[in-house]
C-alpha cells in the first residue's frame, strides 16, 4: 500500500491507465490497416513539435498536437495520392520530422533534462493539469471510437468494400488520422516519444495471439496495456529504474510469455491428435 500513499504515484497510475486503454484502441486499427510504424514516424513529427514551441514560446505539448495533427493529415493526403507508394510517403514525413526536430532542437536552449523527459517519457512528474488534459483526450478518442466503430472495421478490413457501401472513407481516414496524432501525443507523456509506438502496436499483438475476434482482440490488447502500466510503473517505483522503459518491457515480456503459452498449446494439440491418429490405424 505504500505504493498508493504518493500523490503523484496516483497521478501517475491514473494517467498510464488512461493511456493504456486509448493506444490499443487505436492500435487495433493501425494493425489490421497494416500501418504499425506510423507511430513511430508521428513520434518524430512531435518531437519536432515540442522544439519548436518551445523556441516560438509555445508550451511543448501544444507545439507537439499541432504540428503532430499536420504531419498525420499531410500523410493522409499523400497515401491518397499515391496508394501504391504509401509507404514512400510514410517515410518523408518521417525524416522530415526527424529532421526539424534536430534543428529546432541546435535553435532552442530548451533545457536537456525536458528533453530527454519527452523522448523517454515523465510519468512520475505529471501533474493534475497533465491527468485532465490526458482524461480529456482519452473521453474524446473512446467517444469517437464507439460511434465509428464498425466504420473503422469496416474500412480497415477492406477500403473498397467501405466505398461500396457509402461510408465516406476519405472523411473517415483523415479523423483517424487525426485520433492517432492525438494519441501519440498523449502516450508521449507518458512512455516518451522514442517508445509511443510500441504501446499501440504490442499489446495489439500479444491479443493477437489469442485468435480471437477484432472486438475480443481489441479488449484483450486493452487488458494487456493496463497490466503493462500497472505492473511496469509498480516496478520502476521499487527498482528505481525509468518507468517509460519498464512499462514498454513489461508489455514486450507479457507477449514473450504469451507466445510460449500458446506454442505449448498448440504442441499438445499436435500431440493429442498424433496419438488419436494413431489408435485409429490400430
Amino acid at each position: 500500500m505504500e505504493f498508493f500513499q504518493y500523490d503523484f504515484i496516483q497521478r501517475a497510475l491514473l494517467a498510464g491507465l488512461i493511456t493504456g486503454i486509448v493506444c490499443p484502441l487505436i492500435g487495433s486499427f493501425v494493425v489490421v490497416r497494416r500501418q504499425s510504424l506510423i507511430g513511430d514516424g508521428l513520434g518524430h513529427i512531435a518531437f519536432a513539435g515540442v522544439t519548436g514551441g518551445y523556441m516560438v514560446g509555445l508550451y511543448p505539448v501544444v507545439g507537439a498536437l499541432i504540428l503532430t495533427i499536420a504531419g498525420a493529415v499531410g500523410i493522409e493526403l499523400v497515401r491518397r495520392r499515391h496508394t501504391e507508394f504509401a509507404d514512400m510517403g510514410l517515410a518523408i514525413f518521417f525524416y522530415a520530422g526527424a529532421a526539424m526536430a534536430i534543428i529546432f532542437s541546435t535553435m532552442t536552449r530548451m533545457p536537456s533534462t525536458g528533453l530527454l523527459s519527452f523522448l523517454f517519457g515523465s510519468i512520475i512528474t505529471v501533474s493534475l493539469t497533465d491527468v485532465i488534459t490526458i482524461a480529456g483526450a482519452g473521453t474524446l478518442v473512446l467517444v469517437i471510437v464507439y460511434f465509428l466503430f464498425d466504420k473503422l472495421m469496416l474500412m480497415s478490413l477492406d477500403e473498397d468494400i467501405a466505398n461500396v457501401a457509402g461510408i465516406n472513407t476519405g472523411m473517415i481516414n483523415m479523423l483517424f488520422s487525426i485520433l492517432t496524432a492525438l494519441v501519440v501525443v498523449v502516450g508521449m507523456t507518458i512512455v516518451g516519444i522514442l517508445l509511443v509506438s510500441a504501446l499501440m502496436i504490442v499489446p495489439v499483438a500479444t491479443a493477437h495471439l489469442l485468435r480471437v475476434g477484432f472486438k475480443a482482440t481489441m479488449g484483450w490488447a486493452v487488458i494487456f496495456s493496463m497490466l503493462s502500466v500497472f505492473i511496469g510503473l509498480t516496478s520502476s517505483f521499487y527498482l528505481d529504474i525509468a518507468p517509460g522503459g519498464t512499462i514498454v518491457m513489461t508489455a514486450i515480456l507479457l507477449y514473450i510469455i504469451m507466445t510460449i503459452i500458446r506454442q505449448c498449446i498448440a504442441f499438445k494439440e499436435r500431440r493429442k491428435e498424433q496419438i488419436l491418429s494413431s489408435f485409429g490405424d490400430e
